[in-house]
């Protein structure tokens, strides 16, 4: 990514922090109210997994926050920095005492120790949980906590729950601070009535004391401190804006924001990430939604499926060669579901799912089209489960991912959705939380963060369908769907409503 200093010089005068604190780094952008990247840092911190375990040292938080902090501000003058917001892996919690010292490790967004704690929380919390339209699964950060909780019983008369963010926070701020909504939300936040569950945390005998305040994403939460403004290199009073998790936080760096718009983020798996005015509840709990700052709901849900199954079946190959001679076979003779380990979880819940082809394909090019295809077949059934459910799916419709960089992989996706699409210069989580962090502070009147970001996220290219080609995959989609619908996968409400969309 290109660091345009010059942006700066230009007259760009002030400019906004957003910082991401990632699995294997801190990422930190200085970003002006253009969208120009005019300072970036990074520093790698390190991770222990075992099986179902993976903690962090917070304290390298910390520290890795200052690095990149200071790296991304070293050529600006420090009071163009009007605010700064942070953004974190989502689920990721640690006890802290009442200081904001750490008392546990950092337990991840995957750690998935807390198995029975899950069950305990689900039976207690049933009736709340099917309101919000989801279920506790064990990585979430509510049955992380009764697990922390029991493993670490002589720490409760001093322990406090801090999200990944809030301890970032509290050293900024140099005090107690309150949580934010987004990260708040796999510890049970209830986001409709936007307070705690009290009644199902106290059926968990979980004390009060534990729970932090929260507030809505996008609100100011406090300044920055002398100490933590010294280490990093902006001005003391720095507004602090309380931030998002690093999907909603790359949500936001895509553009989408709108009402109907649409975030599909095809990596090693596919995420769909969108907005509606009303909370979307999905029965087999399989899509859940985060809370929008300004106000609207942000559902979203991960398929196994995606961009991984072509390094699993084509290992150490030039997947942009191959990407070339796959575009000579539309449609494939095959039909892929191309799932890379055992267990889908959207469109469709199916622990037992494993991927599958139809037919024999003619030669590896045949096969690797097929994949291509499967996956935006697989795409396309996620639209038509979320049409189904009563999502607006009709605005504008973003590309993020590493699969991007694919362009025939994105047209073909484009033909395959029969949508137009965008794919924006620079979807990273830490563009995110400069966008939301320039919806408010100091020197700015408070705005929307969708009106803030249409200025501030720029779009590289525009995908459109190419007419002669969507046709031709009309068949071989319907095919799929008839396929996961014999083998009892998805529901006959799903089945009946793709092939009606398909006509």
């Amino acid at each position: 990514m290109e660091v345009r200093i010059t942006a700066y010089n230009q007259g760009e005068r002030n400019c906004w922090l957003g910082v991401d604190l990632g699995t294997q780094s801190v990422r930190a952008l200085a970003v002006s109210r253009t969208g120009l990247i005019v300072g970036q840092g990074a520093h790698p911190v390190t991770t222990r997994r075992d099986g179902p375990r993976h903690e962090q040292d917070p304290e390298e938080w910390w520290h890795a926050t200052v690095f990149a902090c200071r790296e991304a501000i070293a050529d600006l003058p420090a009071s163009s920095i009007q605010s700064m917001a942070v953004g974190g892996t989502s689920g990721t919690i640690l006890l802290v005492d009442r200081s904001g010292k750490a008392l546990t490790s950092g337990l991840m967004y995957d750690d998935s120790r807390a198995v029975n704690e899950s069950r305990s929380v689900n039976e207690a919390g049933a009736s709340t949980w099917a309101s919000l339209g989801y279920r506790m699964q064990p990585s979430w950060a509510l049955p992380k906590l009764l697990w922390l909780l029991r493993e670490n019983r002589d720490l409760i008369p001093c322990a406090r729950l801090a999200h990944q963010t809030d301890f970032i926070n509290v050293r900024l701020a140099g005090h107690e601070v309150a949580a934010d909504s987004s990260n708040s939300l796999k510890t049970g936040f209830d986001l409709i009535r936007e307070t705690w569950p009290w009644e199902v945390l106290h059926a968990l005998r979980i004390p009060d004391h534990i729970m932090p305040a929260v507030v809505r994403s996008g609100t100011q939460i406090g300044t920055v401190c002398r100490g933590a403004a010294a280490m990093i290199g902006i001005p003391a009073g720095t507004p602090i804006i309380a931030g998002m998790t690093d999907g909603c936080a790359a949500q936001i760096a895509a553009g989408a924001l709108e009402v109907g718009t649409w975030n599909s983020v095809l990596g090693t798996t596919l995420v769909l990430k969108g907005v509606t005015a009303e909370l979307v509840r999905d029965p087999a709990g399989v899509v859940y939604s985060h809370r929008s700052p300004d106000g609207n709901w942000l559902p979203g849900g991960a398929s196994s499926t995606g961009a991984g199954i072509l390094t699993q079946r084509f290992p150490g190959r030039d997947l942009d060669v191959l990407s070339v001679r796959a575009a000579d076979r539309e449609p494939a003779t095959v039909i892929a579901y191309p799932l890379v380990s055992r267990g889908e979880r959207f469109p469709f819940t199916a622990p037992d799912a494993e991927g599958f082809v139809l037919g024999s394909p003619t030669d590896e090019i045949d096969l690797y089209a097929a994949l291509l295809q499967g996956v935006a077949f697989m795409e396309r059934l996620c639209f038509d489960s979320l049409d189904r459910l009563g999502a607006p799916i009709g605005h504008d419709l973003i590309f993020t991912g590493g699969a991007t960089r694919s362009r025939y992989w994105c047209q073909l996706r484009a033909d395959i959705l029969r949508r137009q699409v965008h794919l924006p210069e620079n979807p990273e989580p830490a563009l995110g939380m400069a966008v939301l962090a320039a919806s408010k502070g100091k020197n700015v009147s408070e705005r929307r963060v969708s009106d803030v970001a249409r200025e501030m996220v720029r779009i590289r290219e525009v995908v459109t369908p190419r007419p002669d080609h969507v046709a031709r995959f009309h068949d071989p989609y319907l095919r799929l769907v008839e396929e996961l619908a014999r083998r009892g996968w998805i529901q006959p409400a799903l089945h009946e409503h793709a092939g009606r969309k398909a006509q």
